[in-house]
Parts: structure tokens; C-alpha cells; sequence
């Protein structure tokens, strides 16, 4: 396949993928002969094939970015942000494909695909160029010049879950502290990676200072993760794999930034709107088929208004109809995987308050899972310990403030949190003391340029904003 793209359903352009990968500035054959099958979640079939690039394409891949590296760091703040605009105006004129192409790969409902999947990138590349050209890559501290340089090459690992949005969080940094990039997105969703290759290319990025290698995680991503000349590896993905990523760049001294699992707690205090806190929070975990690591999984509900938000709960959960407004999950592994969750609650004694582990009436195509609610589930349940990735949200009653402060913070995760109080000032107190790495207060919206990132076991560094940009810079000091 060439590239080109097709009409999907509604006459949306869906980009039907390239059999190369995108090295050194042009489109080339893979050095390996393997080819990974890209399947749509709602209909189970293929729709394209990508190559199944090994550690020959990653090693050619990051020679290449080595030797782009010394122009590109050289290149004016103001030149990269350049390109990084225009990157993100191709971005916007190519909205309708990059959605199309991300509701077919992944499975994300169009509306949602459009709304969150595409413009939320969009915006942030937009952002991103826009520190490009007015962060300061120098400051005077005394007598001191002290400056911030490149890092050097970066091998970024995406996953699947936020497959546009995870490329653009780590590259669009990456290139405006003047870093080059090898990119190994997740092998469910490349499609859209190469159409992040197709833009950078067509915004003027010199050869070399980005790179796509399309493979498999275990061959591919680890040869990335462990090649020598790798500088700084950024990883997104599942805390078991940014462990060994983080100690194989722990014995080569290399820097990290790991992006990993989650277990969130929507802590509902006495007294906040239940009804609202209640709703919100079911579509916080329910967006993206419950694909979403900072997902507030966990809903903490005082005792005496526990009865009440289980039944808002319920309500809220049978508007999420599989097939409407619930996409699947991303293949048959992590449906089974999170169909597995659910049984397991039920083994340890949590109620099914909503949905469930059997597959959805009426859909026998489509990695679907039914939007599940737990009731009676306590903090020590495997369902409210580890990330299930899925739409599962589990209800947790607790006595007083102390005791849901203590179930807040009583995993090894601290990805994400939100909090809900009468009182602002009340809830942001509470927010203070949980280990979490950001925190929503009274259904605060998400902002992209402040920072991403966790405590614990949830990472390591931090993504978007300056924050995100300071990642890929490393410092010098000249005293005078």
C-alpha cells in the first residue's frame, strides 16, 4: 500500500497505510520481512498492514537521527517553531482523515475521535510551537550563563490508547528543544503515526530529525529502548514494561521519562453536588472505552449518601450503549483482559450494580464490552488495586475524611485524581495531601499546557507545557 487514502462509511478519508518505514527523510523498505495486521476494533477486520520493523530498521533509524542531530539543535528556536506551526496547520487541514483514519484503527466513536483523538493534538503541537519560539534557552544565574540544551536523539515509544495525542506529547517537545526522534508507535494504531511522517515532512523537518519504525514492542521498542546512541528514552505504557525500560536505562545511564499505569480516586466529599460529581465522573472513566490511564476509576462516596450515588451510578452507566456512544476496547486480548476484571470482582464479593462480564446483547462483531458499575467493593479488591484499561468503575464508601484520604492514596499508582467539595478551598486541602500527580477540582477542565505526569509507580518526569519541554533540554553552566 502506497499511502493513499480510502472513503470510510460516511465518505471520511481513512488512511490506508504504507508498507515502509520513514527514515532519513524519505519512505523506504523495512530491512525485516515481517508485516504487522492492522485490525478494526468494531468490524474484527484487517484494514491495512504495516511493516514489522527490527532492530536493523531501529539501528538505521537511529544513525540517522544521530547525524541529523548537530543541524538540527543549531537550527534558530524561531526556525523550529516554525516548522511546528506548521505542522499543526496541516494537522487541522487534514482533520477529517487523521479522525477517520483513528476512529478505524482504534475503534473511538467519530464524534469523539474528532473532539478529543485529533483537535486536542492539534492544539498542542499549536502550543508546543509556540514555546519553541519564546522559551528561553538561556538565563544568568550570578555569573553564570547557564544554558539548556538538546538532550540529544530521543526514542519515543507510544501506545495505543491516545495514538495521535501520545506521538505529539513526545515529539512535538522533543523537536522544539532541538532534539531528533525515532518514533516506535504502538502496533495497534501506526496508522496515524505515518501520518504524523507524512506532516512533518510536508512542514519542512530537515531529514533525519524524525524518524518512524513501525514493529512490535518486544523487538522493535526494546532494540529502541536499549540502542546505545539513544540519548533519552520517553515511554508510555503499562508500569510492567516502564520498569524493565527504566532499568535497562538505569545500567546504560541513560535519562528516562515513563508515562505509566494508573488507579484514580474521584473523591466525592460530604456535602459536594453528588448528583453532578456522580455523572462526571462515570463519563471520566467511561471516555475512550475506559482506555484512559488517569482514568478516576475509583469513586469514594461518604457512607451516608453511598446508597445514592450507586443508583445515579446505575443511570448514568445505561446511557453508554456499546456500539452508540461506548466504542470497543482495542483488540480481543484486552477485551478478555478486562472481561477477566470483572469476574474476578464478583469472586471477591463486589456487586454488580450495572453491565457485567458477558458481552453486550445484539453485538456479536466488535471487541465490546458492557459499561460496568461495582458496588460494595473494598479498598483492597483486586478491581480497585490494578488497572483494568477498561469501562469499570468500582464504588467505594468511606467513614470520614481521613479514612478516604487513606483509600485515595492506598495504591502503588498516583497518576490522576479528582476531588469534589461545597467548598473550594475545602477540596483543594484534600487534593494537597493526595499522592497523585494532578488533580481536578470540582470537574476543572483539562488543560494541556500544564504539566502530565505521576508520583509512585506512576512515572517518571512530566509531559506537556513547559514541563514537557524542559524533559528534552539538559543543562550547561559558563561562569564568567
Amino acid at each position: 500500500m502506497d499511502g493513499r487514502t480510502d472513503t470510510a462509511g460516511g465518505g471520511e478519508q481513512v488512511h490506508q497505510g504504507r508498507d515502509e518505514l520513514y527514515i532519513d527523510g524519505r519512505w523506504r523498505p523495512a530491512a525485516a520481512d515481517g508485516r504487522i495486521d492492522v485490525v478494526n476494533p468494531v468490524t474484527e477486520q484487517v484494514i491495512a498492514q504495516v511493516p514489522a520493523g527490527d532492530a536493523r530498521d531501529v539501528d538505521a533509524a537511529v544513525r540517522a537521527a544521530r547525524q541529523a542531530l548537530p543541524g538540527w539543535a543549531a537550527t534558530a528556536p524561531g526556525k523550529r517553531a516554525a516548522v511546528l506551526a506548521a505542522a499543526a496547520e496541516l494537522m487541522a487541514e487534514r482533520r477529517d482523515e487523521i479522525a477517520a483514519t483513528i476512529a478505524a484503527e482504534l475503534g473511538a466513536p467519530p464524534s469523539f475521535a474528532t473532539a478529543v483523538h485529533t483537535d486536542m493534538p492539534t492544539a498542542v503541537m499549536g502550543l508546543f510551537a509556540k514555546l519553541a519560539a519564546e522559551h528561553s534557552f538561556e538565563e544568568r544565574i550570578g555569573n553564570s550563563r547557564v544554558l539548556h540544551e538538546p538532550v540529544g536523539v530521543v526514542g519515543a515509544i507510544t501506545p495505543w490508547n491516545y495514538p495521535l495525542h501520545q506521538v505529539v506529547a513526545k515529539v512535538a517537545p522533543a523537536l522544539a528543544a532541538g532534539c531528533t526522534v525515532v518514533l516506535k508507535p504502538a502496533e495497534d494504531t501506526p496508522l496515524v503515526a505515518q501520518l504524523v511522517a507524512e506532516i512533518l515532512d510536508a512542514a519542512g523537518l530537515p531529514a533525519g530529525a524524525f524518524n518512524l519504525v513501525t514493529g512490535l514492542g518486544p523487538v522493535a521498542g526494546q532494540a529502541l529502548a536499549e540502542h546505545p546512541d539513544v540519548d533519552l528514552v520517553s515511554f508510555t505504557g503499562s508500569t510492567a514494561v516502564g520498569r524493565r525500560i527504566g532499568a535497562a536505562a538505569g545500567g546504560a545511564v541513560k535519562r528516562v521519562a515513563l508515562e505509566l499505569g494508573g488507579k484514580s480516586a474521584n473523591v466525592i466529599l460530604p456535602g459536594a453536588d453528588l448528583a453532578r460529581a456522580v455523572n462526571v465522573g462515570v463519563a471520566n472513566v467511561f471516555a475512550n472505552s475506559g482506555q484512559t490511564c488517569s482514568a478516576w476509576t475509583r469513586m469514594l462516596v461518604d457512607a451516608a449518601r453511598y446508597d445514592e450515588a450507586v443508583e445515579l451510578a446505575t443511570k448514568a452507566a445505561a446511557k453508554y450503549v456499546p456500539g452508540e456512544r461506548l466504542g470497543p476496547v482495542v483488540n480481543a486480548k484486552q477485551r478478555d483482559r478486562v472481561r477477566g476484571y470483572i469476574t474476578k470482582g464478583v469472586q471477591e464479593g463486589a456487586r454488580i450494580a450495572a453491565g457485567g462480564s458477558d458481552a453486550p446483547d445484539d453485538l456479536t462483531t466488535g471487541y465490546y464490552v458492557r459499561p460496568t458499575v461495582f458496588a460494595d467493593v473494598a479498598p483492597d479488591m483486586t478491581i480497585a488495586q490494578e488497572e483494568i484499561f477498561g469501562p469499570v468503575v468500582a464504588l467505594i464508601r468511606y467513614e470520614d475524611e481521613e479514612d478516604a484520604l487513606r483509600i485515595a492514596n492506598g495504591t502503588v499508582y498516583g497518576l490522576a485524581g479528582a476531588v469534589w467539595g461545597a467548598d473550594e478551598a475545602e477540596a483543594v486541602a484534600f487534593a494537597r495531601r493526595m499522592e497523585t500527580g494532578q488533580v481536578d477540582i470540582n470537574g476543572g477542565r483539562f488543560n494541556p499546557a500544564a504539566p502530565f505526569g505521576g508520583y509512585k509507580q506512576s512515572g517518571v518526569g512530566r509531559e506537556l507545557g513547559p514541563h514537557g519541554l524542559s524533559e528534552y533540554l539538559q543543562t550547561k553552566s559558563l561562569q564568567f
